[in-house]
């Protein structure tokens, strides 16, 4: 299911589907060919990612547990690609270059809408 979100201090919604199960956690992107534009996937809880089996470079946005934006890795290579931030509680990914089209900063924060 996909829920809509607002970055706060902009006016861009962005609906995010939530991966909360292991099954779901562990197939992420996979499999897909892309994202659409102001698309995400919500991987709770989560403080790295892989890029092993993609098809697509992705952003990655690292948020604590109350949605607050920690880190931003950008166009993460497929297959190459592995980033964390041991701090964060989960992650949002991204079609590349999403993160700087929506305006997401570190410091910023999602919230429901």
């Amino acid at each position: 299911m996909k829920k809509k979100f607002r970055i706060d201090g902009v006016d861009n919604i962005i609906h995010i589907e939530t991966a909360d199960t292991f099954f779901k956690r562990f197939l992420g992107l996979m499999g897909r060919k892309k994202l659409p534009p102001s698309t995400g996937l919500l991987i709770t809880p989560c403080n790295s990612v892989h890029m092993m089996f993609m098809r697509f470079s992705i952003d990655v946005i690292y948020l604590d547990k109350d949605m607050k934006v920690l880190k931003i890795v950008k166009n993460l290579p497929t297959w190459v690609g592995l980033s964390a931030c041991l701090k964060a509680e989960s992650v949002v990914e991204v079609a590349a270059g999403e993160a700087d089209r929506l305006g997401i900063c570190e410091g910023m924060r999602l919230v429901e809408v």
